[in-house]
């Protein structure tokens, strides 16, 4: 089926590709009722878009183990930051040559009272797909320009920023509205982002990283 949908096709002199991911579910191994096979199917679907697509899975039960755990992390972290469960961790940036600490890298953790200690690697993605990524990451540069601004005026901070932020039309105030409330001047900060931002977000990202470095 793969094979055949990837084929190229002609639309009003136009050649287009597509790609496609398939997710397959048996029963009864997989499930009795038509609700849980396409259930099933479907968790079989997601693993192969997460996969990168143009493949196909078959269920597995710890699909489901997989998906009840991130339905579960996902409630929690909605309800974190009104609960005060993250916290920021400051990992120096020390020069080699003279072993003076020049910056500190801002990092999020999260403990939640059930779960106990989440893997950034573990949270961190499911954030972003449910669009929790930006509220989080506000918190985050407001409590590290906070934290910098008590720091030798030499120090500088760096935070991570989401393709969602950079997205944000309103993420240049935000810097704007950190700095200004810690009081912390635009040199010592420094926003990190990934080489994919620019791939995914084309020239959004670019125009907004250029307002803000337009900031100092």
């Amino acid at each position: 089926i793969i094979q055949t949908l990837s084929q190229p096709y002609g639309v009003d002199q136009h050649t287009l590709y597509i790609g496609a991911s398939a997710g397959t579910a048996g029963g009864p191994r997989d499930g009795r009722s038509v609700e849980t096979l396409i259930r099933s199917a479907d968790l079989a679907l997601y693993r192969s878009k997460d996969e990168g697509g143009g493949v196909f899975y078959s269920y597995e039960p710890q699909l489901h183990v997989h998906a009840e755990e991130r339905r579960v992390i996902e409630i929690a972290l909605r309800k974190a930051l009104e609960r005060n469960e993250f916290q920021v961790h400051y990992q120096p940036v020390v020069n080699a040559q003279s072993g003076t600490v020049e910056s500190f890298e801002a990092l999020l953790r999260w403990t939640n009272p059930e779960l106990g200690p989440v893997s950034p690697a573990k949270f961190v993605p499911i954030a972003e797909d449910a669009r929790l990524i930006g509220p989080i990451g506000e918190w985050v540069l407001r409590t590290a320009c906070m934290e910098a601004a008590q720091w030798p005026a030499t120090i500088r901070i760096a935070v991570n920023v989401s393709a969602e932020q950079l997205h944000d039309a309103n993420f240049v105030s935000t810097v704007v509205s950190a700095l200004a409330q810690a009081g912390l001047p635009p040199h010592r900060l420094e926003l990190e982002v990934t080489e994919s931002v620019f791939m995914r977000e084309g020239t959004n990202a670019v125009a907004v990283l250029d307002r803000i470095l337009a900031l100092g």
